[in-house]
């Protein structure tokens, strides 16, 4: 076991926990995006980052591991600054209208939606390939979220992965394949780890575009093949 204390309030925790799972265990609130319990922790985002024993860089919460006697700061001006930041240059580049989570996270970290206005945003064509889902890059945030769920995290079907270099990077089919003709199954696992409104079911896209329940069934019902003469009894 080992004793830490986080915001003034000392934890103890077996060894091996992250300081996220600490800070969570006393009730501590940290701010995650590209943390999600169903996928592995990569620290991507760096939303989580805290201030641990005053040190020269502020550490991701979601990978880092406790360590005795550490003093640990989630909420100092030093950690809300860096938050600030990451939410600012993500808002600069992503659309997030439709991510709910961090809205309240701007308006939390008082961001500066207007900070960087002369910034490329990241845009990408909206793919609606399949009865299932639409894709809507435009406003993926490069979590990874979708492409864990998909591979060793839990379905290990691998139809997403990675596409593009530095900011040009997202996520894709392999040889961007239209989705029908990829390895995926349609679980929908993707779409329920989704932080933002990249990946969205269908009918919640149909009913936001103004059509009927009946008007997205025939949108999204396919024809059966018939078979030919050859086939039939």
């Amino acid at each position: 076991m080992l004793t830490l204390t986080i915001d003034e309030q000392e934890v103890t925790v077996p060894e091996g926990k992250t300081l996220l799972d600490a800070a969570r265990g006393i009730g501590v609130d940290i701010p995650i995006i590209c943390y999600h319990d169903a996928t592995t922790s990569n620290g991507l985002c760096r939303i989580c980052v805290v201030d641990v024993n005053k040190s020269r860089l502020l550490q991701p919460a979601c990978i880092t591991a406790c360590q005795n006697g550490s003093t640990v700061e989630t909420h100092n001006e030093r950690v809300r600054h860096s938050r600030r930041t990451i939410l600012e240059m993500l808002n600069s580049a992503v659309d997030l209208h439709q991510a709910p989570a961090l809205q309240d996270m701007m308006k939390d970290y008082e961001a500066d939606a207007a900070r960087f206005p002369d910034a490329k945003r990241r845009e990408q064509p909206l793919y609606d390939d399949n009865p299932f889902y639409i894709r809507d890059y435009s406003q993926c945030v490069l979590c990874w979220r979708c492409v864990q769920v998909c591979a060793e995290d839990a379905q290990y079907t691998f139809a997403l992965t990675l596409g593009g270099r530095g900011f040009d990077t997202h996520v894709t089919t392999m040889f961007d394949i239209p989705m029908p003709e990829s390895p995926c199954v349609f679980c929908g696992q993707c779409v329920g780890v989704c932080p933002t409104g990249a990946l969205k079911p269908k009918i919640e896209f149909g009913l936001e575009q103004g059509h009927s329940l009946e008007e997205i069934r025939q949108m999204t019902r396919r024809p059966r093949r018939r078979k030919p003469d050859s086939e039939e009894g």
